[in-house]
């Protein structure tokens, strides 16, 4: 599953979360499925990830999760939703002390962005910041995901690079103060070719070149497989600017144990280096349905024992 099926098969599910009563929505889950034992890192579910568990309302989602032991959530296009809809989310999260994970301010892959000095590019990013400021002051995340968009193939790669450093720091112009930290997250080149930013060295290059604590990274552990594998040699080396995690398995971008990443070594590596920020469970299912979602957290159970 890549990313843009992954954004509209949530898009989907979200459209049919309004629909139900939260009473009605809660009473589908499995009985018995609630198991309190919190999580030892903070992986957090989509909305929409357990809907055949929990149900369509988005109140049930939430405390469907918490009740599995999930300690946080996320939701990519939470920045367009109605404030009503934010306001929702938000509440419900705190109520059960869940930590709301990246949302996506800026990924359009079909344009050279970042890589370009342009006055109008960089307008347009800047007002984009904005945008992300104003989400951040209604849901209180103050991590937002970048990716810098399309190489340009008539333009040095060196100066693309300081382009991308350049503009980025005017971003920073408009988010460092409001506290609103970027995430730059590369993505691998067989499901999106043509992108700036695919490997963990090059957005730790980035990041020591825009030398700010509100330009970070965000590994997603499902690309960084395809595109240079060595999991936890990378993470090591680019640990101080690493904030953020998506996971997914590869082959197939489905939950951990599905394919052939050892994820419970991996988690074990980060928790054993002080992780305390949100891996995002940004991953379909291996297998469709109510046992699918629930073999999804029989995994992460599986996978956070050490």
């Amino acid at each position: 599953m890549n990313r843009r099926d992954f954004v509209a098969r949530s898009g989907a599910a979200v459209a049919a979360l309004m629909l139900s009563h939260p009473s009605d929505a809660f009473q589908s889950a499995v009985p018995g499925a609630r198991n309190a034992a919190r999580f030892k890192l903070k992986y957090a579910p989509s909305i929409g990830q357990f809907r055949q568990l929990a149900g369509a309302d988005i109140t049930s989602q939430i405390r469907f999760a918490a009740d599995q032991g999930f300690t946080a959530m996320f939701d990519n296009g939470i920045m367009n939703r109605p404030p009503g809809e934010q306001d929702l989310i938000v509440r419900e999260m705190s109520r059960r002390a869940l930590t709301l994970g990246p949302f996506v301010l800026y990924a359009d892959f079909s344009k050279k962005t970042f890589v370009l000095r342009d006055k109008d590019v960089r307008a347009m990013l800047v007002q984009t910041m904005k945008k992300g400021v104003e989400t951040m002051a209604r849901t209180g995340c103050k991590q937002a995901l970048v990716v810098p968009g399309r190489y340009d193939e008539s333009l040095d790669w060196d100066y693309q690079t300081a382009n991308v450093i350049d503009n980025l720091r005017a971003c920073l112009d408009v988010c460092q103060p409001a506290g609103l930290v970027l995430v730059l997250e590369p993505l691998n080149p067989k499901n999106h070719p043509g992108l700036f930013l695919t490997k963990i060295s090059q957005a730790y290059a980035i990041c020591k070149g825009v030398n700010s604590a509100s330009c970070k990274i965000l590994d997603d552990m499902y690309h960084q497989q395809i595109t240079e594998g060595n999991l936890i040699p990378n993470i090591e080396a680019a640990w101080d600017e690493i904030a953020a995690f998506h996971i997914g398995d590869s082959p197939g971008r489905n939950e951990p144990t599905s394919g052939e990443i050892n994820y419970r070594n991996v988690f074990k590596w980060i928790h054993a280096h002080g992780y305390g920020g949100v891996l995002c469970m940004e991953h379909g299912q291996s297998r469709p349905g109510r046992d699918g979602e629930q073999a999804v957290i029989d995994a992460y159970r599986a996978c956070d024992q050490f």
